[in-house]
Formats: C-alpha cells, structure tokens, sequence
C-alpha cells in the first residue's frame, strides 16, 4: 500500500522503516522537507504526501495535528483512512491537551469523511515494530467507528508484527480516550522499570 506519514520524528521514522521492510511504499510527510533529507526515507510536503497515500498515519505531535491536518484540508483528505498514533501532552508532561475528549475523537468530529482508527499510541516507538522483541505476547488496541477502516489497520498492524491475537478492538473513536489517558500510566511504568521498551498484555480468564 502507499502508506504516507505525518511527521518525521521517532514514531513516523520507525513506522516508515517498519512498513518498509514488510514491501510498502512509504512517504514522511514534513512542512520543511527540504530540511529533512537526511533521514533515509523519501519526504515530501504535507499537501503531496496525503495525495500519494492510500493510508496516512498521525504521527505528529498531538498538541498541533489537529492545526496540521486543516492545513491539509478536508477535501484532501476525504475518504482516506487516517491512522492515528499522536497523543496531546503538555511540554512538562503533565497535563492532556485533550482532557475531556481524545485527539483521535477531534480529528475524526472535525473531518467526518475521513475514517479514523487510534491505535499504537500505549506504547514506545520501538516496540511499535518490534513486539516480538519482548519477553512475551502483549496486546496493541485499535478505536474506530469505521469496521473495514480497523481491518484494513489490522493488516497494517500484522506487517509490523503484531498478529490478530495480539490485537483488540476496544470500540468505537470515543475508546480513544483509554488509549491516550493511559499516557500517564506509561510513564509511572516507565520510571518504574527504567525503561520505556516495554507493553502491556490483556489477561482474561480462560473460558468455561
């Protein structure tokens, strides 16, 4: 698939070289990308990079993505599935930019003919494309209205390593909430552990 990439940080790089090596076509989409050659990946322009991709992933920062994605404009981005993967926090990591709500339910209210899927935004870049790296299967969650929109993501999320069982559907866009609130979280485990390569798994009882 043409999957184009909102950003060029950590979480757009490691997604870009991820889907890469599973025979995607990858783009990082950056407001200077004359600035931003350096990285071993094609980028191009915000505008160019939404109309090469059949799916493009949020991977900006949440306190700006929704200034970003207008920039692009509705239209442009009408009937394109839209991964997102930011979370809004504020410079001191302290407080939500969306505490009420969830950037993902923003994004999807403010462009309603773009299909939006939250997922991967509960865990460090590196386990992103590489779950299989930790001592043991853990789960990545998926919040959507749209069902082919979290299929088509699922996909997406199986070329990166993560395998249907190891993925859970949690519900509609308004379950983003969960996915981001639980930023806090991760960074208590993250102090805890002293790293920040690390998941969660979902445990339930055997059934009967």
């Amino acid at each position: 698939m043409r999957i184009g990439l909102l950003g060029t940080g950590n979480v757009a790089r490691a997604l870009a070289h991820g889907w890469k090596g599973a025979g995607h076509d990858v783009l990082l989409g950056s407001r200077r990308p004359e600035e931003r050659t350096d990285l071993g990946l094609p980028v191009a322009g915000l505008d160019d990079t939404a109309a090469h991709a059949e799916v493009l992933v949020n991977a900006t920062p949440g306190t700006v993505s929704l200034e970003l994605l207008r920039s692009i404009g509705a239209p442009a981005l009408a009937g394109t599935l839209l991964i997102d993967v930011g979370v809004g926090l504020s410079d001191d990591y302290t407080q939500l930019s969306h505490p009420n709500s969830s950037l993902g339910e923003q994004i999807q209210e403010a462009f309603p003919l773009t299909p939006v899927v939250k997922t991967l935004c509960t865990m460090d870049s590196t386990v992103m494309v590489a779950p299989n790296d930790l001592d043991g299967p853990s789960t990545v969650f998926l919040s959507g209205d749209d069902a082919e929109a979290k299929r088509t993501t699922g996909r997406l999320l199986t070329d990166l390593g993560w395998p249907p069982s190891s993925q859970l559907d949690i519900g509609g866009i308004t379950t983003a909430r969960g996915q981001e609130h639980f930023a806090f979280l991760f960074m208590g485990i993250a102090g805890g552990l002293g790293t920040h390569v690390f998941n969660i798994d979902v445990v339930a009882r055997p059934a009967v």
